[in-house]
């Protein structure tokens, strides 16, 4: 088992990378506008000092997130579910397989599937690849499959697994009605007793709503902490928790 505490051998790359690098030129050219006003005698100086500082630190919160806070997130979530090892397990967008490892190193027997487009602009060096070599280095080659397709259109039957994660993903799906699908998508694909986890910073409220309607039990939101805020306190991820009711028997 891959444990939360232990070095990660895989490289994961940086989420939405030109997000990140517009940041960090942003607090390199207000710096250098700060030593100049400063150095002209400028009293706005003082004021682009502070927009450095706060265009640095939103940098740091956001690579460290990306780093490191989303694995420390995710592994305690992980053991929050307290699986038995045997579980059928789908991950929506999975990219490098940040999430995806985690997971398969907590199975024996069960299996960790990954699905994605394979985009680079949401996460830098996105590619099946890179995937397959980060199970190799962590050591959960045997306990992963990966396939490429839609997250509105999955290629499963319904029921197919007992846990559906996503991290980071479905927000990158561009209009309301294609959201919709893909959290219908993924309701439909977990089986009866079946648990969900969505890590989301834009509409999780949303996807909160839609599985509800669609009869989804045990729906909370809720924040995610410090560790997973992309440039700040304004830009905080929540965590989308609901379950599949088990199918009901009647007796006549």
């Amino acid at each position: 088992m891959i444990q939360p505490s232990r070095r990660r051998r895989g490289r994961y790359g940086v989420d939405a990378p030109y997000a990140l690098l517009g940041l960090t030129v942003g607090a390199i050219a207000l710096l250098a506008a700060t030593v100049f006003l400063f150095a002209a005698g400028s009293g706005v100086a003082w004021v682009i000092l502070l927009a450095t500082g706060y265009t640095g630190a939103a940098a740091t919160s956001y690579a460290y997130t990306t780093r490191r806070g989303k694995f420390r997130v995710w592994s305690s979530e992980l053991d929050r579910l307290r699986l038995s090892g045997s579980e059928r397990v789908l991950d929506l967008g999975c990219g490098r397989g940040a999430v995806l490892i985690l997971v398969a190193g907590r199975l024996v027997g069960g299996l960790a599937t990954g699905v994605d487009l394979w985009r680079p602009k949401d996460q830098s060096g996105n590619a099946e690849a890179a995937t397959r070599a980060n199970a190799a280095a962590e050591g959960v080659t045997d306990r992963i499959e990966l396939d490429t397709a839609d997250l509105r259109d999955l290629p499963y039957p319904a029921g197919s697994f007992d846990l559906v994660v996503s991290s980071l993903a479905i927000h990158n799906i561009p209009t309301a009605t294609d959201r919709r699908r893909a959290i219908t998508e993924a309701y439909r694909v977990l089986a009866p007793g079946g648990r969900l986890r969505i890590a989301d910073f834009r509409y999780a409220p949303e996807y909160a709503e839609l599985l509800r309607a669609a009869g989804a039990a045990d729906v909370v939101v809720r924040g995610l902490g410090w560790r997973f805020w992309y440039g700040g306190p304004f830009f905080p991820t929540h965590l989308v928790a609901a379950g599949k009711p088990e199918l009901s028997h009647h007796t006549d």
